[in-house]
């Protein structure tokens, strides 16, 4: 069983930044992928990044040269730096990871961004 737990969430200002952080735990050795998607209030839910075993990534276009993802495999966490914060970019921001055959989901965090 894998684990997946974000954090980092919480309130900023159109411009600011926030870095949200995604735990994997469990066994986590045959996870191939690990990507951030976000679901914004009454809307569905759409890809921000992805990040592969090795090592390459890709951004949904609204994310483009405004977010950073990256990991840090000695503590088993991903990361997403965003920056250049909109409004539009309010959403719950959910981790998820895939581990052999199998798909695993965070609960998620809140992203609220006000002008």
């Amino acid at each position: 069983q894998v684990r997946v737990k974000e954090s980092g969430g919480g309130s900023a200002q159109a411009g600011g930044s926030l870095k949200l952080s995604c735990e994997l735990s469990g066994q986590t050795s045959r996870c191939t992928m690990v990507g951030w998607y976000r679901q914004p209030p009454g809307q569905e839910r759409g890809m921000v990044s992805t990040l592969n075993s090795d090592g390459t990534t890709s951004y949904g276009d609204y994310a483009k040269g405004r977010f950073i993802m990256s990991r840090d495999n000695a503590e088993n966490t991903v990361y997403l730096q965003m920056n250049s914060l909109k409004t539009e970019d309010t959403a719950l921001y959910y981790c998820a990871a895939v581990c052999g055959t199998r798909q695993f989901w965070g609960r998620g965090t809140q992203v609220t961004v006000s002008s």
